[in-house]
């Protein structure tokens, strides 16, 4: 894929899932915005692995939880760049993913629910607000939002965590509805289990080797693996495609 000349922002891209994104797409040639909130350090040496890889990159850190942080943030991303082609939404509310340290529904309140809506949908709404304009001005441009298999599958029921997941699923596809005919695609990439991220770090072995047991890959996505489909449906080998939500799990949601 030749992302050269493309810039593509990703948010959460100091570590785990974001920092494969990030120096997937550099190692392609594009220019990459590695947002993040507070590790200075660690998003430095994402930049670095960016530039190393054979593209560049530039570490802004926002706080995509504000409103008015992420409109500084795209304001200087066009400021350096001149554009923004690529929007990967990767940042979410923190999570821990274990079963004995889950919300049962009935132990469940609704504030769980609208903590975890913030997170899935109101960086998401509000990155897609800012980046509309220059995406429109050009009449092109590509949108990943980073969803769940849990959605199709929720093979553990982490309930407030897997609703707020398809509501940004739902979201999604309302989006690549409206902008297509502006030449801007909008689609999700939901994978299962990804290890070592820190969302995964208090996951037990034997829940591990559980879902491997079910996936007919026989293994737990690493960082690396989810990174070459967000490439896929950002590049021009996906240009038809719009709406649509690739699972990136190894075949669990289809066994």
């Amino acid at each position: 894929m030749d992302f050269k000349d493309k810039v593509a922002v990703v948010t959460g891209a100091s570590r785990g899932i974001g920092a494969a994104i990030a120096r997937a797409f550099a190692a392609e040639g594009a220019s990459v915005v590695v947002n993040y909130l507070q590790n200075d350090a660690a998003a430095e040496q994402v930049v670095a692995a960016c530039q190393a890889a054979g593209g560049d990159g530039v570490a802004m850190r926002a706080d995509v939880t504000s409103e008015t942080a992420i409109r500084t943030m795209v304001d200087e991303v066009l400021g350096t760049f001149g554009k923004i082609d690529i929007l990967v939404n990767n940042a979410f509310k923190p999570y821990a993913f274990d079963p004995e340290a889950r919300r049962l529904f009935w132990n469940s309140e609704w504030r769980d629910y609208e903590s975890q809506f913030d997170g899935a949908l109101f960086s998401t709404y509000h990155l897609c607000k800012a980046v509309l304009p220059s995406m429109q001005q050009r009449t092109a441009g590509s949108i990943i939002n980073i969803a769940s298999d849990l959605v199709a599958r929720p093979t553990i029921p982490y309930h407030e965590y897997t609703t707020a997941k398809s509501a940004l699923i739902g979201f999604s596809r309302n989006l690549a509805m409206e902008l297509g005919p502006l030449g801007i695609r909008v689609n999700c990439m939901a994978p299962g289990l990804v290890y070592p991220t820190d969302a995964s770090r208090t996951t037990k072995e034997d829940v591990k080797d559980a879902i491997v047991a079910q996936t007919p890959l026989r293994r737990i996505a690493s960082p690396e693996d989810v990174a070459g489909p967000v490439l896929f449906l950002a590049s021009d080998w996906s240009r038809f495609m719009t709406g649509q939500t690739l699972y990136v799990d190894g075949g669990l949601v289809m066994a």
